[in-house]
């Protein structure tokens, strides 16, 4: 598995480029979201792989950040009926927050709207990564709403999860926590009320 490339940017297009390294240049197909941050052609560059392995060809796929390629493998990977092809589009169409934000929330629009994503396809990456995009994308996704009290939320979240509870269970628990006492309360409070609920 070829992990990564260091060498030189010889050619850059908005979906491809070409990485010169010790004389061998490799072509390589990149999302906008890469080619954005690429540097200009003849400078030094290090970009993080993955190799598709078919019948016919051994294809790279490059990514300037890890969030990229860990988005792309999770697609690939996890979701049935998404290629290399159509995982590229979607980091193309979105950046990875968002995205991530999108599969949480269960915003089926907002995903659909990628070029070549249909509604369909869109209801199975929610359904699908839902529980894979983790804690993390949790967090971004709240962050993201802006809500009032969404830190707090989420970091009793995060605190019963560090304490040896599901996500699942830290999240209905802190839900409930909320509800039994509506208005602005602190993470600790939460965590504390949500305790009592999931002892």
């Amino acid at each position: 598995m070829i992990t990564f490339l260091d060498g030189t940017l010889s050619e850059a297009l908005p979906t491809q480029i070409v990485v010169a390294v010790h004389g061998v240049g490799y072509q390589i197909l990149i999302p906008l979201s890469s080619f954005d941050r690429l540097p200009a052609p003849g400078a030094p560059i290090k970009i993080l792989t993955h190799l598709q392995v078919r019948e016919d060809a051994h294809i790279l796929y490059g990514f300037m950040s890890a969030d990229e390629r860990d988005l792309f493998r999770l697609l690939v990977e996890h979701v049935s009926g998404i290629g290399p092809k159509l995982a590229l589009a979607v980091l193309s169409g979105m950046p990875v927050p968002a995205f991530k934000a999108a599969v949480v929330s269960g915003a089926v629009d907002a995903i659909s709207r990628v070029k070549g994503v249909g509604k369909k396809t869109a209801e199975r990456i929610v359904l699908e990564l839902k529980d894979k995009v983790g804690v993390a994308a949790a967090w971004e996704a709240a962050s993201a709403r802006q809500a009032d009290g969404a830190a707090e939320i989420n970091d009793a979240v995060l605190a019963l999860i560090s304490l040896g509870y599901k996500q699942v269970d830290a999240h209905k628990a802190v839900k409930q926590a909320i509800e039994s006492q509506p208005g602005s309360a602190t993470a600790e409070d939460l965590v504390r009320r949500a305790l009592k609920r999931l002892v």
